[in-house]
């Protein structure tokens, strides 16, 4: 079912009528109104007639200011209300991607409405810039309220914060404390959330910093962190490889899974090709090594204390661990059956 009531190609039709020949054919091209649904830059149209872009140019705000002052034009009001109205019921701005594949699916209806919110007094063009893609809005107030909030939460972002939609939303309103009740409703949220050019969600549906590897997934090591992440606990690199092609559909093939793991530093070898995150606090090292570290750190500890933190730590076998603390080139057994490094 179509989002709009009335027919683009024949309004169209109607308020160009009245356009000379050549103006009309810029205008035709430079917002792909015909058959083709191709929107032409000012240099190839420049190019047909043999004259400069900055004459195209001007042209096509002639024409454009003809068609808003047309009788044609005037008694179309209604199409451009109907936009204004649509506009607000999807929180008063949306992305220009957004709005236009929301009312439309083929590009040259989507070229047409394209037309009416250049043409239309009521909606405000909101150029691409660092922080947004190209947006319209109907309501300044709202727009500004949107943006600064927007900036506000990527200020609260760190580097590698990867944030459920749910909180990211609640997050969201949170910094926009007095917004009416009815924009209040998660799918206004993403399209708002979606403008941002800063913050982006994975393919898992976390939200963070569009920069960040747990977002913009570049490869086989960034996919492992994120199905390890989803896991909870350590896994083995075949797992890895298979949990990444069944979630992502990316066929990796184990060696390589392997050798990426190896390689980055967001990933700890916790026993024979079991793989964790550093951030769960797993530390790299032979048995040894950690049995030395948590020495250092905790004091004395019973044979029990030691196997139970070095478990937490590393994925060994409790007999790596009881062989390693009976060397005594490295470990010694005080008078209380307590253990210490040599």
């Amino acid at each position: 079912m179509s989002t709009i009531s009335f027919k683009p190609k024949q309004v169209t039709k109607k308020i160009t009528s009245h356009l000379q020949d050549r103006a009309s054919d810029v205008i035709m091209n430079r917002f792909g109104l015909n058959v083709e649904a191709d929107r032409k830059t000012l240099e190839e149209i420049g190019k047909k007639y043999n004259i400069t872009r900055e004459r195209v140019r001007q042209i096509e705000d002639v024409a454009l200011k003809a068609i808003k002052k047309s009788e044609a034009y005037k008694s179309e009001q209604a199409v451009f209300d109907e936009l204004k109205q649509l506009i607000h019921s999807l929180g008063s701005i949306i992305s220009e991607h957004d709005f236009l594949n929301h009312v439309a699916k083929d590009k040259a209806t989507q070229n047409h409405i394209h037309f009416y919110l250049v043409l239309g007094d009521s909606f405000t063009k909101h150029r691409e810039d660092e922080h947004f893609n190209s947006r319209w809005s109907v309501n300044d107030e709202m727009a500004s309220k949107v943006h600064d909030s927007l900036k506000k939460l990527y200020s609260t972002l760190k580097d590698e914060d990867l944030v459920p939609e749910t909180e990211m939303i609640k997050k969201f309103f949170d910094s926009m404390k007095d917004v009416a009740e009815n924009y209040k409703n998660e799918e206004i949220a993403r399209r708002w959330l979606s403008m941002s050019k800063k913050i982006s969600k994975n393919p898992l549906g976390e939200w963070g910093k569009s920069t960040s590897p747990n977002i913009h997934t570049r490869g086989v090591k960034d996919y492992a962190f994120l199905v390890m992440r989803k896991h909870g606990s350590p896994m083995h690199f075949r797992e890895v490889a298979e949990a990444i092609f069944k979630t992502f559909g990316k066929k990796t093939h184990y060696a390589t899974c392997h050798n990426e793991l190896i390689k980055d530093s967001r990933f700890v070898l916790v026993g024979r090709g079991m793989y964790a995150l550093t951030e769960w606090g797993y530390k790299a090292g032979v048995a040894r090594d950690v049995i030395k570290d948590i020495l250092k750190r905790e004091g004395s500890l019973s044979k029990e204390a030691i196997v139970e933190k070095v478990m937490k730590e590393r994925y060994f076998k409790k007999n790596t661990i009881l062989v390693n603390i009976q060397n005594p080139k490295y470990f010694k057994k005080n008078k209380n059956g307590l253990y210490t490094v040599a």
